[in-house]
């Protein structure tokens, strides 16, 4: 009988998990969806100006994102340190308004210097062997483009806030909005519709910026007049320094960065390295890349919803809590993907020329997207399980070692293995995208490894 009682109990605490994960990970999942095809309709608009507006917003695209990642993974380390002080709930509103407080100052550290080196970026795009005119072009884009770096990455810090407070439906909502903004705006400064001026490459870079000005300020609206956040004051007394916070945070965060910088700029190094091929190899993976990268957004909702959960038992103590987090969300990203594989697998051209018109002028484009797209669908899962994975371990805190994870992973094993398929071995864009599915596999059971040895490694220890 009591074993019974057990059984059921067990049974509904796994159900329970699940409820509040998806519940947590769903508003996460469609905020990055949107957030992507955000991106996703720059693609387009640039795939409207031609191939070569599409290869050069590309290049400019892969380089400021390199750096937004890595600045991104310094500020994700608010949202395991305000969900772990909520877990623990001891003078949680002082703990998070630090945490959240001293996010915006290391925003303000890193974003002066980015910008100074992106609008100075045609040097670094010729000095990584890219054709003159590509890379007077992909400047041309970056000076419209790096502005939205740092509303990027202020609405992230307050989306990690609220997502901490288990209320994310706000960043969907805005994030929508987002949608409709950046096409019109968009549309009419590419083009020279509404009123605009026909800015071209420029114009696509510009509007991108304002869109993510405007969604900064509507969701620090939001925090400023609702009465659950407001009450954190977590715009209060900005100028005061907090040095140990700071600290604290650059200590788990620096690692953070340079974990997602590796990742994000593998993908990068990837669209240079098919610049060394031709402008039509660049085309095409932007186009297969925005794809995989829709797919992402899911398993990347649930890696921090996965990151919240798991902070929230680690400040509870309760271990059972956190094996039941981390593997829920696991197991549903790795689901995802798995349909996603199947999909991409099916019907590549479909999904490739939504993006690009089926046309004789794109038939070369298409052809090596549908090939790139082709691989894509075999390392979905591999992708889904690494970056769930880290998203558990975060959770704990840990961050040093899976850093080492994606740099050995990424860098030494999948763009070394990828460029030398690609440039030794006569596989072109083929070979760049298989050593990155090799790369992205090697990382999944890493990461899955050291999750699954969290005690023994004392990454569990309360704190």
């Amino acid at each position: 009988m009591a074993a019974t009682i057990a059984s059921t109990t067990s049974r509904n605490a796994w159900r329970d998990e699940l409820r509040d994960t998806l519940a947590l990970a769903w508003p996460l999942i469609l905020s990055n969806l949107t957030m992507a095809v955000i991106q996703a309709t720059d693609v387009v608009l640039m795939g409207w100006l031609g191939a070569r507006p599409l290869a050069a917003s590309a290049l400019g695209i892969n380089l400021v994102f390199a750096f937004s990642l890595v600045c991104l993974g310094l500020v994700t380390a608010s949202s395991p340190m305000m969900a772990t002080a909520l877990g623990a709930k001891l003078r949680s509103v002082r703990e998070v308004r630090r945490t959240f407080r001293q996010s915006l100052w290391m925003i303000l550290t890193v974003m002066v210097p980015i910008w100074l080196i992106l609008w100075h970026s045609e040097p670094i795009i010729l000095s990584l062997g890219q054709e003159p005119a590509l890379a007077h072009d992909a400047q041309t884009f970056i000076h419209g483009y790096m502005w939205s770096m740092g509303p990027f990455l202020l609405f992230q810090a307050m989306r990690n806030f609220v997502s901490a407070l288990e209320r994310p439906g706000w960043v969907l909502a805005i994030s929508l909005i987002g949608i409709l903004f950046n096409a019109l705006l968009g549309y009419g400064l590419i083009f020279g519709h509404f009123g605009l001026p026909a800015l071209g490459i420029l114009g696509g870079g510009l509007a991108s910026s304002i869109v993510w000005t405007l969604l900064a300020m509507m969701l620090g609206l939001v925090i400023l007049t609702d009465g659950q956040f407001r009450r954190y004051h977590v715009f209060g007394r900005f100028w005061r320094a907090d040095w140990p916070r700071y600290r604290k945070l650059w200590k788990i965060g620096f690692p953070i960065g340079l974990a997602m910088g590796f990742e994000g700029g593998v993908f990068s190094a990837a669209a240079f390295l098919m610049g060394l091929i031709n402008a039509e190899s660049v085309a095409a993976h932007a186009v297969a890349l925005q794809i995989a990268a829709l797919s992402f957004m899911v398993p990347w909702g649930l890696s921090q919803a996965a990151t919240v959960r798991v902070g929230l038992f680690l400040g509870r103590r309760d271990p059972i809590g956190i094996t039941r987090a981390g593997w829920t969300a696991w197991v549903l990203g790795v689901g995802f993907m798995a349909l996603m594989a199947i999909l991409i697998w099916s019907i590549p051209r479909e999904l490739i020329t939504l993006f690009l018109e089926d046309t004789p002028e794109n038939a070369t484009v298409i052809g090596l997207g549908v090939s790139f797209l082709a691989i894509a669908a075999v390392f979905q899962v591999a992708d889904g399980a690494q970056v769930v994975g880290a998203g558990m371990l975060r959770g704990l805190h840990d961050t040093r070692v899976p850093m080492l994870f994606t740099f050995v992973g990424y860098w030494a094993i999948g763009i070394g293995i990828g460029a030398w398929l690609a440039f030794s071995q006569g596989w072109n864009g083929q070979g760049i995208w298989t050593g990155l599915a090799i790369g992205l596999a090697i990382v999944a059971v890493l990461m899955v490894w050291r999750w699954t040895r969290r005690d023994n490694l004392g990454l569990t220890r309360f704190r």
